[in-house]
Protein backbone atom coordinates (compact mmCIF):
# COMPACT_ATOMS: atom_id res chain seq x y z
CA UNK A 1 0.00 0.00 0.00
CA UNK A 2 1.04 3.55 -0.61
CA UNK A 3 1.29 6.02 2.22
CA UNK A 4 -2.33 7.02 2.88
CA UNK A 5 -3.44 9.99 0.92
CA UNK A 6 0.08 11.16 0.06
CA UNK A 7 1.55 9.67 -3.11
CA UNK A 8 4.62 11.85 -3.16
CA UNK A 9 5.51 10.54 0.27
CA UNK A 10 5.68 7.06 -1.22
CA UNK A 11 7.96 8.14 -4.05
CA UNK A 12 10.30 9.83 -1.57
CA UNK A 13 10.68 6.96 0.91
CA UNK A 14 14.15 6.01 -0.30
CA UNK A 15 15.39 9.59 -0.15
CA UNK A 16 13.99 10.12 3.32
CA UNK A 17 15.60 6.96 4.63
CA UNK A 18 19.00 8.22 3.47
CA UNK A 19 18.59 11.80 4.59
CA UNK A 20 21.35 12.84 6.96
CA UNK A 21 18.98 15.06 8.90
CA UNK A 22 16.69 12.20 9.92
CA UNK A 23 16.43 11.89 13.69
CA UNK A 24 13.42 9.58 14.05
CA UNK A 25 13.66 5.78 13.67
CA UNK A 26 13.43 4.75 10.03
CA UNK A 27 10.32 2.91 8.88
CA UNK A 28 11.17 0.35 6.24
CA UNK A 29 8.45 -0.35 3.65
CA UNK A 30 6.92 -3.81 3.55
CA UNK A 31 6.08 -5.66 0.36
CA UNK A 32 6.72 -3.03 -2.31
CA UNK A 33 3.91 -3.85 -4.79
CA UNK A 34 3.71 -2.06 -8.13
CA UNK A 35 2.01 1.27 -7.63
CA UNK A 36 2.59 1.79 -3.94
CA UNK A 37 4.20 0.87 -0.60
CA UNK A 38 3.16 0.95 2.99
CA UNK A 39 5.02 1.27 6.25
CA UNK A 40 5.30 -1.44 8.88
CA UNK A 41 2.97 0.49 11.18
CA UNK A 42 0.34 0.74 8.46
CA UNK A 43 -0.94 -1.81 5.95
CA UNK A 44 -3.69 -4.41 6.15
CA UNK A 45 -3.13 -5.72 9.66
CA UNK A 46 -1.78 -9.08 10.76
CA UNK A 47 -5.04 -11.01 10.64
CA UNK A 48 -7.64 -9.35 8.39
CA UNK A 49 -11.14 -10.80 8.66
CA UNK A 50 -11.97 -13.48 6.15
CA UNK A 51 -14.38 -12.79 3.31
CA UNK A 52 -13.66 -9.11 2.73
CA UNK A 53 -14.06 -9.67 -1.01
CA UNK A 54 -17.73 -10.51 -0.43
CA UNK A 55 -18.41 -7.82 2.19
CA UNK A 56 -21.71 -6.05 1.43
CA UNK A 57 -21.49 -2.54 0.05
CA UNK A 58 -22.49 0.42 2.17
CA UNK A 59 -26.24 1.01 1.96
CA UNK A 60 -27.01 4.65 1.08
CA UNK A 61 -29.53 6.36 3.32
CA UNK A 62 -30.52 9.92 4.06
CA UNK A 63 -28.34 11.32 6.86
CA UNK A 64 -27.90 14.74 8.39
CA UNK A 65 -24.64 16.32 7.30
CA UNK A 66 -21.99 16.78 9.96
CA UNK A 67 -22.16 20.15 11.66
CA UNK A 68 -18.43 20.85 11.50
CA UNK A 69 -16.75 18.59 8.94
CA UNK A 70 -18.01 20.46 5.86
CA UNK A 71 -16.40 23.83 6.54
CA UNK A 72 -13.67 25.23 4.26
CA UNK A 73 -10.13 24.23 5.20
CA UNK A 74 -6.60 24.65 3.88
CA UNK A 75 -3.96 21.96 3.34
CA UNK A 76 -0.49 22.61 1.90
CA UNK A 77 -1.50 26.11 0.86
CA UNK A 78 -4.56 24.92 -1.07
CA UNK A 79 -8.01 25.86 0.19
CA UNK A 80 -10.83 23.35 -0.13
CA UNK A 81 -14.53 24.14 0.02
CA UNK A 82 -16.57 21.00 0.74
CA UNK A 83 -20.07 20.70 -0.64
CA UNK A 84 -22.72 21.45 1.98
CA UNK A 85 -25.57 19.71 0.16
CA UNK A 86 -25.89 16.41 -1.66
CA UNK A 87 -25.42 17.18 -5.33
CA UNK A 88 -24.11 15.62 -8.56
CA UNK A 89 -20.43 14.72 -8.65
CA UNK A 90 -18.44 12.51 -11.00
CA UNK A 91 -14.66 12.42 -11.34
CA UNK A 92 -11.94 10.09 -12.57
CA UNK A 93 -8.54 9.76 -10.94
CA UNK A 94 -6.33 7.64 -8.72
CA UNK A 95 -7.69 5.96 -5.59
CA UNK A 96 -5.49 4.94 -2.69
CA UNK A 97 -6.28 3.34 0.67
CA UNK A 98 -5.37 3.68 4.34
CA UNK A 99 -5.10 0.95 6.92
CA UNK A 100 -4.15 -0.10 10.41
CA UNK A 101 -2.13 3.01 11.30
CA UNK A 102 -5.46 4.89 11.44
CA UNK A 103 -7.68 1.99 12.49
CA UNK A 104 -9.54 3.06 15.63
CA UNK A 105 -8.65 6.74 15.20
CA UNK A 106 -11.24 9.46 14.69
CA UNK A 107 -12.31 10.46 11.20
CA UNK A 108 -13.19 14.01 10.24
CA UNK A 109 -16.79 13.39 11.30
CA UNK A 110 -15.63 12.30 14.75
CA UNK A 111 -16.56 8.68 14.08
CA UNK A 112 -14.04 5.89 14.66
CA UNK A 113 -12.25 4.73 11.52
CA UNK A 114 -12.83 1.04 10.79
CA UNK A 115 -10.53 -0.21 8.04
CA UNK A 116 -12.78 -3.27 7.64
CA UNK A 117 -15.90 -1.22 6.89
CA UNK A 118 -16.97 0.08 3.48
CA UNK A 119 -15.91 3.69 3.95
CA UNK A 120 -13.73 6.35 2.30
CA UNK A 121 -12.14 9.79 2.59
CA UNK A 122 -12.69 12.57 0.04
CA UNK A 123 -11.52 16.21 -0.05
CA UNK A 124 -14.83 17.91 -0.89
CA UNK A 125 -17.80 15.51 -0.89
CA UNK A 126 -20.20 16.32 1.97
CA UNK A 127 -19.71 14.30 5.14
CA UNK A 128 -21.28 11.90 5.54
CA UNK A 129 -22.38 10.90 2.05
CA UNK A 130 -22.21 7.93 -0.28
CA UNK A 131 -20.34 7.26 -3.51
CA UNK A 132 -19.93 4.55 -6.09
CA UNK A 133 -16.27 3.86 -6.90
CA UNK A 134 -15.59 1.97 -10.12
CA UNK A 135 -12.29 0.48 -11.24
CA UNK A 136 -11.41 1.77 -14.70
CA UNK A 137 -9.33 -1.35 -15.40
CA UNK A 138 -11.94 -3.96 -14.48
CA UNK A 139 -15.29 -2.19 -14.34
CA UNK A 140 -15.87 -3.53 -10.84
CA UNK A 141 -17.72 -1.16 -8.48
CA UNK A 142 -18.16 -0.70 -4.74
CA UNK A 143 -20.41 1.62 -2.76
CA UNK A 144 -18.78 3.40 0.18
CA UNK A 145 -19.84 5.77 2.92
CA UNK A 146 -17.64 8.89 2.85
CA UNK A 147 -16.88 10.04 6.41
CA UNK A 148 -13.32 11.41 6.31
CA UNK A 149 -11.15 14.01 4.54
CA UNK A 150 -8.24 13.31 2.19
CA UNK A 151 -6.26 12.58 0.04
CA UNK A 152 -4.49 15.87 -0.70
CA UNK A 153 -1.59 15.29 -3.11
CA UNK A 154 -0.89 14.35 -6.70
CA UNK A 155 -4.48 14.43 -7.93
CA UNK A 156 -5.63 11.43 -5.94
CA UNK A 157 -9.39 11.61 -5.82
CA UNK A 158 -10.35 9.28 -2.97
CA UNK A 159 -8.87 7.26 -0.09
CA UNK A 160 -10.64 3.93 0.42
CA UNK A 161 -10.77 1.80 3.53
CA UNK A 162 -8.78 -1.41 3.34
CA UNK A 163 -12.00 -3.41 2.98
CA UNK A 164 -13.24 -1.27 0.09
CA UNK A 165 -9.85 -1.40 -1.63
CA UNK A 166 -9.75 -5.18 -1.21
CA UNK A 167 -13.20 -5.61 -2.66
CA UNK A 168 -12.37 -3.29 -5.57
CA UNK A 169 -9.14 -5.19 -6.24
CA UNK A 170 -6.57 -2.46 -5.61
CA UNK A 171 -5.41 -3.32 -2.08
CA UNK A 172 -2.38 -5.33 -3.18
CA UNK A 173 -1.31 -2.78 -5.80
CA UNK A 174 -1.79 0.10 -3.38
CA UNK A 175 -3.66 2.32 -5.81
CA UNK A 176 -5.65 2.26 -9.02
CA UNK A 177 -7.52 4.44 -11.47
CA UNK A 178 -11.18 4.81 -10.60
CA UNK A 179 -14.30 6.79 -11.33
CA UNK A 180 -16.04 8.29 -8.30
CA UNK A 181 -19.73 9.10 -8.57
CA UNK A 182 -21.88 10.61 -5.84
CA UNK A 183 -24.99 8.71 -4.75
CA UNK A 184 -27.98 10.74 -3.59
CA UNK A 185 -30.48 8.78 -1.48
CA UNK A 186 -34.11 9.82 -2.07
CA UNK A 187 -37.22 8.50 -0.31
CA UNK A 188 -35.58 5.25 0.72
CA UNK A 189 -33.86 4.72 -2.63
CA UNK A 190 -30.41 5.69 -3.85
CA UNK A 191 -29.65 7.19 -7.23
CA UNK A 192 -26.24 7.90 -8.72
CA UNK A 193 -25.66 11.55 -9.53
CA UNK A 194 -24.32 11.29 -13.03
CA UNK A 195 -23.84 14.96 -13.85
CA UNK A 196 -20.20 16.07 -13.56
CA UNK A 197 -19.17 18.42 -10.77
CA UNK A 198 -15.54 19.60 -10.76
CA UNK A 199 -13.82 19.60 -7.38
CA UNK A 200 -14.15 22.99 -5.69
CA UNK A 201 -11.00 24.67 -4.37
CA UNK A 202 -9.63 28.17 -3.92
CA UNK A 203 -12.26 29.78 -1.73
CA UNK A 204 -11.40 33.31 -0.61
CA UNK A 205 -13.54 33.32 2.52
CA UNK A 206 -12.06 32.43 5.89
CA UNK A 207 -13.87 29.62 7.68
CA UNK A 208 -15.86 30.63 10.78
CA UNK A 209 -14.62 29.84 14.25
CA UNK A 210 -15.45 26.36 15.58
CA UNK A 211 -18.38 26.08 17.95
CA UNK A 212 -16.65 23.64 20.29
CA UNK A 213 -13.45 23.81 22.25
CA UNK A 214 -10.42 21.90 20.93
CA UNK A 215 -10.11 18.33 22.20
CA UNK A 216 -6.33 18.59 22.47
CA UNK A 217 -4.14 21.39 23.80
CA UNK A 218 -2.91 23.86 21.23
CA UNK A 219 0.29 25.83 21.47
CA UNK A 220 0.43 29.52 22.21
CA UNK A 221 2.15 32.02 19.97
CA UNK A 222 5.61 32.65 21.39
CA UNK A 223 7.51 34.49 18.65
CA UNK A 224 9.59 33.38 15.71
CA UNK A 225 8.44 31.76 12.48
CA UNK A 226 6.69 28.48 11.70
CA UNK A 227 6.15 26.27 8.66
CA UNK A 228 2.37 26.01 8.29
CA UNK A 229 1.06 22.84 6.60
CA UNK A 230 -2.69 23.24 6.98
CA UNK A 231 -5.51 25.21 8.61
CA UNK A 232 -8.89 23.88 9.74
CA UNK A 233 -12.03 25.31 11.29
CA UNK A 234 -12.51 22.22 13.47
CA UNK A 235 -9.89 20.88 15.86
CA UNK A 236 -10.77 17.23 15.11
CA UNK A 237 -9.94 17.76 11.43
CA UNK A 238 -6.58 19.29 12.33
CA UNK A 239 -5.84 16.37 14.64
CA UNK A 240 -6.74 13.82 11.95
CA UNK A 241 -4.54 15.58 9.41
CA UNK A 242 -1.62 15.78 11.84
CA UNK A 243 -1.96 12.07 12.62
CA UNK A 244 -1.48 11.26 8.95
CA UNK A 245 1.59 13.48 8.69
CA UNK A 246 3.30 12.53 11.94
CA UNK A 247 5.26 9.53 10.66
CA UNK A 248 6.48 10.98 7.36
CA UNK A 249 7.59 14.35 8.72
CA UNK A 250 9.33 12.68 11.67
CA UNK A 251 11.65 11.08 9.14
CA UNK A 252 12.72 14.55 8.07
CA UNK A 253 13.51 15.32 11.70
CA UNK A 254 10.56 17.58 12.53
CA UNK A 255 7.42 17.27 14.65
CA UNK A 256 4.03 18.73 13.84
CA UNK A 257 1.91 20.70 16.29
CA UNK A 258 -1.43 22.50 16.36
CA UNK A 259 -2.22 26.07 17.39
CA UNK A 260 -5.40 28.12 17.28
CA UNK A 261 -5.21 31.48 15.53
CA UNK A 262 -8.20 33.67 14.64
CA UNK A 263 -10.63 30.77 14.99
CA UNK A 264 -8.60 28.34 12.88
CA UNK A 265 -6.60 25.33 14.03
CA UNK A 266 -3.28 25.49 12.19
CA UNK A 267 -0.95 22.49 11.73
CA UNK A 268 2.70 23.57 11.73
CA UNK A 269 6.31 22.72 12.54
CA UNK A 270 8.60 25.03 14.45
CA UNK A 271 8.89 27.72 15.67
CA UNK A 272 12.23 28.93 14.32
CA UNK A 273 14.20 32.00 15.31
CA UNK A 274 14.42 33.36 11.76
CA UNK A 275 12.44 33.21 8.54
CA UNK A 276 15.49 31.74 6.77
CA UNK A 277 15.66 28.85 9.25
CA UNK A 278 11.96 28.15 8.78
CA UNK A 279 12.40 28.28 5.01
CA UNK A 280 15.20 25.70 5.18
CA UNK A 281 12.83 23.32 6.95
CA UNK A 282 10.09 24.06 4.42
CA UNK A 283 12.54 23.29 1.60
CA UNK A 284 13.48 19.97 3.23
CA UNK A 285 9.83 18.98 3.54
CA UNK A 286 9.22 19.91 -0.08
CA UNK A 287 12.31 18.16 -1.44
CA UNK A 288 11.96 14.96 0.59
CA UNK A 289 8.18 14.59 0.82
CA UNK A 290 6.70 16.87 -1.84
CA UNK A 291 4.97 19.04 0.75
CA UNK A 292 4.13 22.64 -0.07
CA UNK A 293 3.90 24.94 2.92
CA UNK A 294 3.74 28.56 4.05
CA UNK A 295 6.11 30.50 6.31
CA UNK A 296 4.16 32.59 8.84
CA UNK A 297 4.90 34.52 12.01
CA UNK A 298 4.30 32.42 15.14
Amino acid sequence: MNLPALRRFVLAVALVALAACTTAPKKEPQVPPAGGKYYKDDGPGEAPPAGLESLPDAVPRIEALNRFANRPYTVFGREYVPATTLRPYKERGIASWYGRKFHGEKTSTGEVYDMYAMSAAHPTLPLPSYARVTSVATGKSVVVRVNDRGPFLNNRVIDLSYAAATKLGIAQKGSGEVEVEAIIPVEGAAVAAAAPLPPVVAAPAVAPAPETLPSVPVTAADGGFVVQLGAFAVSANAESFLARLAGPIAQVGVEGRIRQVNGLFRVFVGPYASRDEAKRTADRLRDALGLESTIVVH
